[in-house]
């Protein structure tokens, strides 16, 4: 087990109505520095064809267009042990400071966690009453590596579509 600490800050700003958290960036996330930076993750693909938008290749382009559209991008934990880059194997998470992040941001009014480990960890350690009336859903995960209740790319799609009620 490897102790990973998350390198990546909060996306968010004064615009933000969408917070979308994930559990912990993978290896290749972490080394890019990137929010969902394995290519063969559907965060960007969903989210181009949510907005019917090219998502452009350059990640300053990527975060910039997030913004423009009000969403924010986080995680759930801030530092864990984890072999490789499977929520499975995350341990000992330590949260993040989502209590303060609420407060300077209450403009925020969906959270969408992606994936069940995100969900889960911050229903543990945080709880949902943080949320503060806040509307809130556990999405299924993004993540390119096959897990239970798998869905396909259409049928995630048309899930994560609930942000679109949020957003200008």
């Amino acid at each position: 087990m490897e102790l990973i600490h998350n390198i990546l800050p909060p996306i968010v700003d004064g615009k933000t109505k969408v917070l979308i958290l994930g559990s912990m960036p993978g290896k290749q996330s972490l080394e890019k520095q990137q929010y969902y930076g394995n290519q063969r993750n559907h965060f960007w693909p969903i989210i181009g064809k949510l907005l019917a938008i090219d998502i452009p290749e350059d990640y300053n382009e990527r975060i910039a267009l997030l913004r423009k559209h009000c969403i924010g991008l986080w995680d759930s934990i801030e530092s864990c042990e984890r072999e490789g880059s499977l929520d499975a194997t995350i341990k000992n998470e330590i949260p993040n400071n989502f209590s303060e992040l609420f407060k300077k941001y209450p403009q925020i009014q969906l959270v969408l966690f992606n994936g069940g480990k995100s969900f889960d960890v911050f229903k543990r350690h945080i709880g949902l009453q943080v949320l503060d009336g806040r509307a809130y859903k556990k999405m299924p995960s993004t993540s390119p590596i096959p897990g239970k209740n798998i869905k396909t790319f259409d049928e995630k799609v048309e899930i994560w579509s609930i942000l679109l009620d949020y957003i200008p």
